[in-house]
């Protein structure tokens, strides 16, 4: 009896065929997974499952709203496995409630992948929403990035929704769109962490603006600008500097990411004037100042923005103010004369006096740009001549 003996080619091709399945991973309709665009054809993108194996996209699903693909070869992309047909592995970006019957539904609850649904109309409390077969409904609270003006504006788009509840079957079905958001930013946030230190310059738009500063979106979280970083100069209306939508350039302060708070600064980009006053500001030299706040002691003179000097009430005195500042007629906002007594710079403190008159000193008038009568522009001109 003659010994059988396998083909070598049979052997071969069924090895092949062994081997085109080893390692495959089996995957449950809304599994979700993160991978590789590998190729692209006229109607599908292949992407990278384990192995040699691939799955496989509908192309016009990655289009964007001009019907451009939105993907290449080598991007990353998140997709849902929808089911196996004749062979080949399908996958989507996103579960089309119109294609999902209640397993999959059930399963794209429990696993947290997003459905598309049409928001059909407003009804008490919110939204009700057609996912294929199935309503569900969506409460104004779980709508949008943020609370809609108008709410009406999202009834009749198709929106992607996560299942929050998926009861008797499919006759009882919670969604939330701001889940959606909300998943994004955290991703967003999360590599922001990668990159964000402190002490990086960054830009980013204006997204609202409170009476204590601007909120700047750094994409995947909002950074607070406070008032006082605006600038050198002392801020009383946000609005005054800055408006929503408009980009601004700012130093990051400070970071705590457990709080997801970050601190911004514009005012830090800009030279400190403290670092040459000594020199720009000689004691005798005299120029002109603007009054910004007035105290019990004296009233602060600015020089320019971010360099404040403190003219005392007893130099008010000295030159004849008849007892102090409010006799001067002192107002915030005034331009005053003045002349340097003396810098500390390592203190940052700058003392003052009323100037003399501006005749007397000719080397005065390269600072002043007030009007030519010196009694109207300098308070203190008249009292000193009196004396």
């Amino acid at each position: 009896m003659k010994a059988l003996h396998s083909d070598p080619k049979s052997d071969a091709l069924a090895k092949m065929y062994e081997q085109s399945f080893s390692g495959m991973e089996y995957y449950k309709p809304g599994q979700a997974l993160e991978t590789e665009v590998v190729s692209i054809s006229r109607d599908c993108v292949f992407v990278r499952l384990n192995g040699k194996n691939e799955g496989l996209l509908d192309l016009d699903e990655l289009r964007d709203g001009d019907g451009n693909l939105s993907v290449k070869v080598g991007d990353r992309i998140r997709a849902y496995f929808l089911d196996a047909e004749n062979g080949d592995m399908r996958f989507t970006t996103k579960i089309d409630g119109s294609k999902a019957g209640a397993g999959m539904l059930e399963q794209a609850c429990l696993d947290k992948t997003p459905v598309e649904g049409l928001v059909e109309k407003e009804i008490k409390g919110g939204y009700d929403v057609k996912i294929g077969e199935f309503r569900a409904f969506c409460p104004y609270s779980k709508m949008g990035e943020r609370r809609a003006d108008d709410p009406a504006e999202h009834v009749g788009k198709r929106l992607p929704f996560r299942i929050e509840e998926f009861k008797e079957g499919g006759r009882r079905i919670l969604v939330s769109n701001r889940a959606i958001h909300e998943a994004a930013r955290l991703e967003r946030l999360e590599e922001l962490k990668k990159t964000l230190r402190e002490g990086m310059v960054v830009s980013g738009p204006v997204a609202s603006i409170q009476s204590f500063g601007a909120f700047v979106d750094l994409g995947g979280a909002q950074a607070l600008l406070p008032v006082s970083e605006l600038g050198r100069s002392r801020v009383e209306d946000v609005h005054a500097v800055l408006s929503v939508g408009q980009e601004v350039r700012a130093a990051v302060l400070k970071i705590d990411w457990p709080n997801e708070r970050i601190t911004l600064s514009m005012k830090s980009l800009l030279a400190d004037p403290w670092d040459t006053a000594a020199e720009k500001y000689p004691e005798g030299s005299k120029h002109a100042g603007t009054v910004a706040r007035l105290a019990a002691f004296g009233a602060f003179v600015t020089l320019e923005p971010g360099l404040d000097g403190l003219l005392h009430e007893s130099e008010i005195s000295k030159a004849g103010a008849y007892g102090g500042r409010r006799d001067a007629g002192l107002k915030v906002g005034q331009t005053v004369s003045v002349q340097i007594l003396g810098v500390d710079q390592a203190n940052r403190r700058i003392s003052l006096k009323p100037a003399s008159s501006v005749e007397e000193d000719a080397t005065t008038s390269k600072y002043l740009d007030g009007p030519d009568d010196t009694e109207t522009y300098n308070p203190f001109a008249a009292l000193l001549r009196k004396k």
